[in-house]
């Protein structure tokens, strides 16, 4: 019997943190954080601090809202994983997971977040909500005992590149205790400078008109083939991304004028927050993304998902949606400069759009209306060459702007939008997928494709105006974003009909089909016309990226050899596919497991080797498990084995008070207990031959009853598919 005491050893134990114990009375003290016992959060401090002018101390009392990003686990095979199953011919390809099954290979723990949540509370801090995919902890309280948490001092100050305006922000970098390094990613919330804006653009301040002008339905969808399809994106749901609401009338009064039906828009709310009763400056922008979508795949569902306009808001928003599941495309509209966001709030987001591109998600954003100098409304200024987040993100597909001419509804020409945004990360890093003709650097560049923007050329939309509604003429890539959004939507009504995968993270296919003789069948490639700092050319650009979408061709492409043919289900190559099978590395990984059951004392043998899985074996009430998920290769037989102990006190021959299962996808597929004791190991095999094609969780689970130990101790295992 293992002593319980080695398992509550094991669990969170935070002390106090006397060395950052302020003054939190009326104002705020220095912190003075034990250098040795805490670690920085690099990234943490707005840049707004180093060009703002400090007015003073934040007023202790003030309630700070934070949100603690919590760091993915497993990350190299995560990333093994995105380049598999966008890749056909892997056996992952198309195979994508649900948010539990990426919680469990890839999420944070729930003893992390039982950790972050036991640190917050210990600081007099209230936790609010924790996400459903773990990875952010809401907490809120005074500023006094926010700075104490985290080691600042907080601030207010004014920023003189914006008319002065005012916020509050830390001084330095936020700290946490040495414990929670390994756990933790980033801290938002600590300032609320960085605000994000819509990528809208008008030709005028003309107030709205009685009738529509520029381009409509017919206009866009025809010039750029959407109409070729053959689709109207029934079964499709596209999430719009927003931080401000709109008029259900104006979104029926645009589909009534040019003849459109389809599922009603819905609302969901991301922390309360609620725009629809009383939207403000940013609700043109929230219909344009509707009536877009609805105009180019009109039988989609739409989910509007409204967040405060706030570091904590957007990164809340990202966890919701990938943890809701219930899209298969995100369009996003809104960004902000990248110099003049925290890296670590842009990191908490890029760890959401990674589950997204694990779930089959594909998300397209708005690469700004600035050119290649995207924070000249902003702190750093137009001097500044710099991208939009989240365009940059690499698991987004970055959308420029042209200015389309058309005869009819047939596409004649384009050319460049001249403050299409675009330009050179420096956050992201340039992905592997990234490749052909002028792409060049180590670091991630934007857009990827583009599509109408100029407001010259612009979209007719019906929204409110000063006082009243009306239909006015919007562009920007605010426009472009939601319309290839909606080409996703269509695309993926077809890949169903065809039994084919959703189209997932986008870039990855694109490049392979612009990089293909498919290209000039599949896009537009735009030529003419620059931005600030880049030209148009032929192939790459970083104003248009690989140009706009001829739609059948591009579909065709992807659907054929161009970019999503699925893996051969003939013939199967030998191999062994669970990680760490003999847990010799001493950890747990790419197991999930409970707290200690990965052990190497001597109390129990190993097979072989010194480390084992023990699960249970406290003689007390406990529940113990071990999973893994693991790809199964189409075509494969498929046989699942393991050595396993039986060590128990239990004396009864015919009643099982100590069970194990073995489970796959969350169905039992064998099941041992008290009455297979046995002196040594014994190999078990399972053939799971009928998973082959499939993604599964492999899990052994072990219930222990009230009284006299069971061990279940396994070693060696092995998925061998031939």
């Amino acid at each position: 019997m293992r002593p319980r005491s080695l398992a509550l050893a094991a669990a969170l134990a935070v002390l106090p943190l006397t060395a950052v114990s302020l003054g939190v009375g009326t104002a705020q003290a220095a912190p003075t954080p034990n250098a040795g016992s805490r670690v920085a959060l690099p990234q943490t401090v707005t840049p707004a601090v180093a060009r703002s002018h400090k007015q003073g101390d934040v007023p202790a009392d003030r309630k700070i809202s934070v949100a603690v990003s919590l760091k993915l686990r497993n990350t190299a095979e995560l990333d093994r994983f995105l380049a598999a199953v966008g890749t056909p011919g892997t056996p992952e390809f198309g195979h994508y997971l649900t948010p539990e099954q990426f919680n469990e290979r890839f999420g944070p723990t729930q003893a992390d977040v039982d950790q972050v949540r036991a640190f917050l509370a210990a600081q007099g801090l209230k936790v609010d909500s924790v996400s459903a995919n773990r990875q952010v902890v809401n907490a809120s309280g005074s500023a006094s005992k926010v700075a104490a948490a985290f080691g600042t001092h907080e601030s207010t100050y004014s920023d003189p590149q914006q008319g002065n305006r005012t916020f509050f922000a830390n001084d330095a970098a936020a700290t946490l205790p040495a414990s929670l390094a390994g756990v933790v990613e980033g801290v938002s919330g600590l300032n609320d400078h960085t605000v994000r804006t819509t990528r809208i653009a008008k030709p005028d301040a003309a107030t709205p008109h009685a009738t529509p002008s520029g381009f409509g339905p017919a206009g866009y969808d025809g010039a750029y083939r959407l109409d070729q399809l053959g689709a109207d994106g029934t079964g499709s749901t596209v999430a719009l991304w927003e931080f401000d609401g709109y008029k259900s009338s104006n979104l029926t009064t645009y589909d009534s004028q040019f003849g459109l039906s389809g599922p009603a828009v819905s609302t969901v709310s991301v922390d309360g927050a609620s725009y629809d009763s009383k939207p403000g400056d940013g609700q043109g922008e929230v219909e344009l993304d509707s009536e877009i979508v609805r105009g180019v795949a009109p039988k989609a569902t739409q989910l509007v998902y409204e967040a405060p306009n706030s570091d904590q808001g957007e990164i809340d928003m990202a966890a919701k949606i990938v943890s809701d599941n219930r899209v298969q495309v995100i369009s996003i509209s809104w960004g902000s400069c990248e110099p003049d966001t925290t890296a670590s709030s842009m990191t908490a987001v890029n760890n959401s759009f990674k589950q997204a591109a694990a779930q089959g998600i594909s998300i397209f954003s708005a690469s700004g209306d600035d050119g290649s100098r995207d924070c000249t409304r902003s702190t750093s200024g137009s001097s500044v060459k710099a991208v939009d987040f989240p365009a940059s993100s690499p698991y987004n597909t970055g959308v420029g702007g042209t200015n389309l001419k058309v005869s009819g509804t047939a596409y004649s020409s384009e050319s460049a939008w001249s403050t299409a945004g675009g330009g050179v990360s420096t956050q992201f890093a340039k992905p592997t997928w990234q490749t052909g003709t002028n792409v060049t650097g180590t670091m991630r560049t934007v857009p990827d494709i583009a599509s109408n923007a100029d407001p010259n050329s612009g979209f007719a939309i019906y929204t409110q105006g000063t006082s009243s509604a009306g239909w006015q003429v919007y562009g920007g890539t605010s426009a472009a974003a939601p319309l290839w959004s909606g080409f996703a939507a269509l695309y993926n009504q077809k890949a169903k009909a065809a039994s084919k995968p959703n189209l997932g993270e986008v870039n990855p296919k694109l490049y392979t089909v612009a990089n293909s003789s498919s290209y000039g069948t599949a896009l537009h490639d735009v030529t003419s016309g620059s931005n600030q700092d880049f030209a148009a050319k032929t192939g790459y650009d970083q104003v248009t990226g690989w140009g706009t979408p001829i739609a059948d061709g591009l579909a065709n492409a992807l659907l054929g050899t161009g970019g999503t043919t699925p893996p051969p289900t003939g013939g199967c190559t030998a191999a062994q596919l669970l990680g760490n099978p003999g847990f010799e590395t001493g950890t747990a990984a790419p197991w999930t497991t409970s707290t200690g059951v990965v052990d190497n004392s001597a109390s129990e043998a190993a097979h072989s080797g010194s480390w084992k899985a023990w699960m249970d074996g406290y003689g007390s009430a406990h529940t113990d498990s071990v999973s893994q998920s693991v790809a199964i290769p189409a075509g494969c037989k498929a046989t699942l084995s393991f050595w396993l102990h039986v060590d128990t006190a239990e004396t009864s021959t015919t009643t099982a008070y100590d069970k194990l299962t073995v489970s796959v996808n969350g169905t039992s597929v064998a099941t041992y207990s008290n009455l297979d004791k046995n002196t040594g190991y014994t190999q078990k095999s399972i053939d799971l031959s009928a998973y082959a094609g499939q993604t599964v969780t492999v899990k052994f689970n072990g219930v222990e009853d009230a009284s006299l130990q069971t061990s279940f101790v396994i070693d060696d295992t092995a998925l061998n598919v031939s």
